[in-house]
Order: C-alpha cells, then structure tokens, then sequence
C-alpha cells in the first residue's frame, strides 16, 4: 500500500479501515444490494463467503444503530449461532479491523461497541422469538432450519424497531419450498455466488479436488456453484405444492367424509417418543381431497398423542382413524380407544416402502386433485423431500400419515396403489 494510502486508512479510524478493507476483499455477491430492499438472500455455495456477508452486514448495521440498537442472530441452532456466527473463522468476533465486541454465553448476547446488542436464537425453537422485537436481523443457514416457515414467521413480526427494519439470510441453497417463497416475496433482493468466487480465502487445492470429485454433479452445482434444484427423484415438486395451495385457496363447501390419519411413532408405545407422530385430517368431496391440518407432534407420550388424534377428530368432524400398524398396530388401537375415540379405527399395514406408497398420491397431485389448506408448510417440505437426494434424514411422519389418510379417501385403482392389508 502507498504511503498516501496508508495515511488515509489512519485517519480513517478503525471503522472506516473496516468498511474500506471489506469493500475491497469482497465479491459483488457478498456486497448488500443496492435498493429499497426489506430482505437480502445471499445464496452461495460451500465457502463462497456467506458468513463473512453476514457478520459485516451486521457489524455495520450495529454501528450505524448505536445504543439501542437490536439485532437478531438466528442459526440453525444455538451451537450453530455461536460456533459459526459469532466465534466462527468469519464470525462476528473474528473479523479483521473489527474489535471491541463482547459475547455473554450466559445471556445468549454480543455487545457491539457503541452500545447496540446481537441477541442469539436458535432456528429450532420459535416460540423464543415471540416477544423479543429488533431493528435487524442475520439468519444462517436458512436451508437448514428445522422450522422455516414457523421461525421466518416469529423473525418477521419482531423486526418492528427503527424506520425500516431489515433482514438477511445466508444459505447454501436447497430445493425447499420455503426458500422459493422468500425469494418470491415482495422487497427481496437475492444476490448469488459459487465457491470459486472466494478461492483466494480457501485452502490452495480446496476447489481444484471437489471440482475433481464432484465436477458436472447435482451436488457441484448445489454445493459448489450455489444454484436452487428440484431435488432429483422427488414425487412431489414445488410446482406441484403451489398447485395444491392454489387449489386450496379457492375451495368452497364441506366435505363427504373426513378422515385423520396417524403414523405412531415407532417403539414408543411403553415410553416417550424421540421421532414426531404424524397426524393429519383430510377430507374428500367428489374426486377432490382437501388437505385440511396437521397436528403432528414431537416427544408425545402414548397417552398424549392419543389425546390429541381424537381432539383432532373432534375438531374436524371426522368419521374415521386411520392408523399405520406396522410398529404395534393392536396396541396403538388400544391407546387410541382408551383416550375416548368413539369413531371407526381401520388398521393399515405397509407392505411397500415409503416412497412406493407415495407414488399414487404423488399422480393424484400431477392430476390437481389434491388441495392444501393453509398452514401446512412444515408437512409440505416432508413431501418435497420424498424420494430425493435428502430423503436420508429424519423420519417424514408427517408426509407418511398424509399418504395414509389421501389413500383411505381416493384409493388408487389396480396394482398402483399401496398394498395395504387390513387387520
């Protein structure tokens, strides 16, 4: 650097060194978009400098706040939040020409000098998000989110401080139905970047090895080239989501018969479940199935989730149970009529594996016979990951007892449909 230019970074002072330094080492895609936006997605692929984006974005942002000022930091957990956003190699600890900043693990806060405060959350749990309120916010790793919609939701209704309350996301892109949603919501700006971008603050060879591992792969051009897919081999994809809400928008009338379907969680019947039981109500009317809720719950008790699938028949009205008997069929009837069901119970046994029992529920969607109330994003993206590359994850119980329950009301006619036996 020249003698004139060192000079003027001195008198610059360490914020404007900062401001300065950043512009210089970063790519467009890192750099908040020019505008009157409300939310800046930056998606890129692994080590594109997303996380650097973020902690910059906020470093300025609480330096133009002041005292006061309130800044949210969402991860996909609270590990995440602190380990990756705050005392990670890019993090907001950890950046050249930026010092003074103080984290309180106790209180889940960084301190920024000048008085405004980042306040730590974990993407997991939402409800934490009810009250709080903030004049901006960082989300990483939105992809990742265990509860997109829900915790978005919370996020949005606590930036209400300040003149124009802004929000960023960071992500490595995946074909989930709540990105496109962002994405296609009003005052977002998107910017985009692959790996190679940020080469210069990779390991030498990083990019070279996983471009000759993965080179012309779906996987390179997630991961490394940061590019939004349809998950391959998925039944059920985005379009097909927004034809069923679509449909569900413009449903008018009641229904011939409504029927809750449950898929218990697996060797919980003697203790607490660790995976969700899948319980959803949905109702047909002439050649239409209306996916009308999900009352799906994690961590229930037999007698618990028994509790709840019949206050979900008696909310909706239905007429009948359905419950997938593969994992103590007798005994979950039996738990199922002490809790006080008084409506039919009708056992299914799954002789075929998950995604063979989805493929005929998957046409009916294709045909636009299937129609989804609103609130349904968390069973949405169930359905979206069946039978793609992601399937390997948690369990999809809520996509398992829809399955059931649209196979009890439209049953698929010949060899496609699910073999079911009824005990």
């Amino acid at each position: 650097m020249s003698e004139d230019g060192g000079a003027l970074l001195r008198a610059l002072g360490r914020d404007g060194r900062a401001a300065l330094s950043w512009r210089a080492a970063s790519h467009e895609g890192q750099r908040p978009p020019a505008g009157d936006w409300t939310t800046w997605v930056f998606l890129g692929g692994r080590g594109a400098g997303k996380t650097r984006a973020g902690a910059e974005w906020v470093w300025e942002t609480a330096q133009r706040l002041g005292p006061g000022g309130r800044i949210a930091l969402v991860g996909p957990t609270l590990h995440d939040a602190r380990t990756v956003m705050v005392e990670g190699p890019s993090g907001l600890l950890r950046l050249p020409y930026r010092a003074g900043a103080r984290y309180v693990p106790s209180l889940r806060r960084v301190t920024f000098p000048g008085g405004a405060v980042g306040l730590l959350f974990s993407a997991g749990e939402p409800e934490r998000l009810r009250g709080p309120q903030f004049h901006a916010a960082w989300g990483d790793e939105f992809c990742a989110w265990d509860c997109p919609e829900e915790t978005l939701a919370m996020l949005r209704l606590g930036l209400r401080l300040g003149a124009a309350p802004r929000l960023v996301l960071t992500s490595t892109p995946k074909p989930r139905a709540s990105l496109r949603r962002v994405l296609a919501g009003d005052g977002c700006a998107r910017t985009d970047a692959a790996t190679r971008e940020n080469a210069r603050n990779l390991a030498p060879g990083f990019l070279a090895a996983m471009e000759g591992l993965y080179g012309g792969t779906r996987r390179a051009a997630q991961e490394l080239e940061g590019r939004v897919l349809d998950d391959a081999g998925a039944l059920f994809t985005a379009e097909m989501i927004e034809g069923a809400r679509a449909l569900g928008a413009e449903w008018e009338g009641g229904f011939d018969r409504v029927v809750v379907a449950v898929d218990p969680p697996a060797g919980t019947l003697s203790g607490r479940a660790r995976d969700a039981c899948g319980i959803v109500v949905a109702g047909r009317r002439g050649d239409r199935v209306v996916v009308l809720a999900d009352w799906t719950r994690t961590g229930l008790s037999p007698e618990s989730w028994a509790a709840r699938v019949r206050r979900a028949v008696e909310a909706h009205g239905a007429t009948r149970v359905v419950v997938e008997a593969n994992n103590g069929g007798a005994m979950a009837e039996a738990v199922l009529k002490a809790s006080g069901l008084s409506v039919t119970i009708r056992r299914v046994h799954a002789s075929v594996g998950k995604v063979a029992r989805a493929e005929p529920v998957a046409a009916l969607y294709e045909q636009g016979r299937v129609a989804h109330a609103p609130g349904l994003e968390a069973l949405e993206e169930e359905l979206m990951g069946l039978g793609g590359e992601d399937a390997g994850g948690a369990s999809p119980d809520r996509a398992d007892a829809l399955v059931w329950a649209v196979t009890d009301l439209m049953p698929a006619p010949g060899p496609r449909g699910p073999s079911l036996r009824v005990l």
